[in-house]
């Protein structure tokens, strides 16, 4: 039975995730089942406290969290540079284009080995391209971003959830109740 006033605030990724009983990773407990339903209670660095529908709680790495939209993105809005898709599209393409360069040296025998292993040293990309829907690699930042063809997401990160201070000058997230009151 559904807790009164539950309202998902975001959905645990595809694949599940790991939950803890508090923000500890000593003290883990039965894992959240994959694309459920969850409202955020609040964060802690990047741990977040989320409810389920059933009245259960738990902590969880926040990062890995899908947010809900609550409303539609104004159309004909302007893209910011966080959001916008096409920069990491641009870096994706550019280190392919180095990979696929290097490997063409190699078949050609202008490249040994040794030197195609250094000269794609450090390249990574990441690149899923599902209809509208995009999942790319940020090696910059260390995540996977979701877009679904206008704005960009953080999906996953390569980090493990810790304590962390909040960014400067941003505010820290406030857990809002569905009557709208903190």
């Amino acid at each position: 039975m559904p807790t009164p006033g539950f309202r998902p605030t975001h959905v645990v990724p595809g694949r599940g995730t790991p939950a803890w009983e508090a923000p500890d990773p000593a003290r883990p407990t039965v894992p959240l089942d994959p694309l459920l339903p969850v409202q955020l209670l609040q964060r802690r660095g990047d741990w977040a406290q989320v409810l389920c529908s059933n009245g259960w709680s738990a902590w969880v790495d926040g990062r890995h969290l899908i947010a809900v939209p609550q409303d539609p993105p104004a159309p004909g809005g302007p893209l910011t540079a966080t959001e916008d898709p096409r920069p990491l599209l641009a870096r994706a393409e550019q280190a392919l284009a180095r990979y696929r360069a290097a490997v063409e040296e190699v078949a050609r025998g202008t490249l040994d080995g040794e030197d195609f292993r250094r000269r794609t040293q450090g390249v990574r990309i990441g690149v899923v391209v599902d209809g509208e829907s995009v999942w790319l690699y940020d090696a910059v930042q260390g995540r996977w971003a979701y877009g679904d063809g206008t704005a960009l997401s953080t999906y996953a990160t390569d980090e493990e959830p810790g304590e962390r201070p909040a960014a400067p000058g941003y505010a820290p997230t406030r857990v809002v109740t569905p009557d709208g009151e903190p």
